[in-house]
């Protein structure tokens, strides 16, 4: 091996020691703040979690905020990919709307504290917060605008519907229903018959009348 060949190698050995302490702050931070909420949570806390000293969460993030921003963006980011690689071959408005409850119900269940933290802390009203919720978050749930409009075009939903009411309704009925899986003492309903009953009660009330 050459110098140039084990330079190389140590440097993708530290970019993969990188990339996987960013992972667990990420991770850490998520159990905190559902944990703790946002605000009761300190950075050691999250740097305990992690099993990183608190130094090193400076080296990735410049606070709390940016640590919270970068949870929303990255989680919520990988749920978006999953949906529109899913619909991305679907014409069906209705199949594709039952793939973004399927995506979204399964991620939340596999991660009941994300669940938790998209609950109550995208609800802040903070400008970093709002910032997010108004520009990249927008993009998560105008997926659900965006099907709806096409099932308008296509005379499968009703022309009556407003889409941009229709994406907060939707969003804000999944957001409550993930919590079933988190809260204590909650009937642990399938992942399958919680799709099936969301889905059910929106396309019921959506359909065009004409439809079966």
């Amino acid at each position: 091996m050459n110098s140039h060949s084990f330079t190389h190698c140590i440097y993708l050995i530290f970019v993969m020691k990188s990339i996987d302490k960013h992972s667990k702050i990420i991770v850490a931070s998520t159990k905190v703040f559902a944990k703790k909420g946002f605000f009761n949570a300190r950075i050691s806390d999250i740097a305990k979690e992690a099993k990183v000293a608190d130094g090193t969460i400076y080296l990735y993030f410049n606070n709390k905020f940016d640590i919270l921003i970068s949870v929303l963006e990255e989680e919520i980011g990988k749920i978006i990919e999953q949906i529109k690689k899913a619909i991305e071959k679907e014409t069906d408005p209705e199949r594709m709307l039952t793939i973004f409850v399927q995506k979204h119900l399964s991620a939340m269940k596999n991660n009941k504290n994300l669940a938790e933290v998209i609950h109550i802390e995208l609800r802040q009203s903070d400008r970093l917060v709002k910032e997010y919720r108004n520009n990249k978050f927008k993009e998560y749930i105008n997926l659900i605008s965006e099907i709806i409009e096409r099932g308008q075009e296509m005379g499968v939903y009703r022309k009556d519907i407003i889409p941009g009411i229709t994406k907060q309704a939707f969003f804000g009925a999944l957001d409550e229903v993930s919590r079933i899986w988190s809260t204590p003492n909650t009937v642990q309903y399938s992942l399958e018959d919680t799709t099936e009953q969301v889905i059910s009660l929106f396309l019921t009330g959506m359909r065009r009348s004409s439809l079966p």
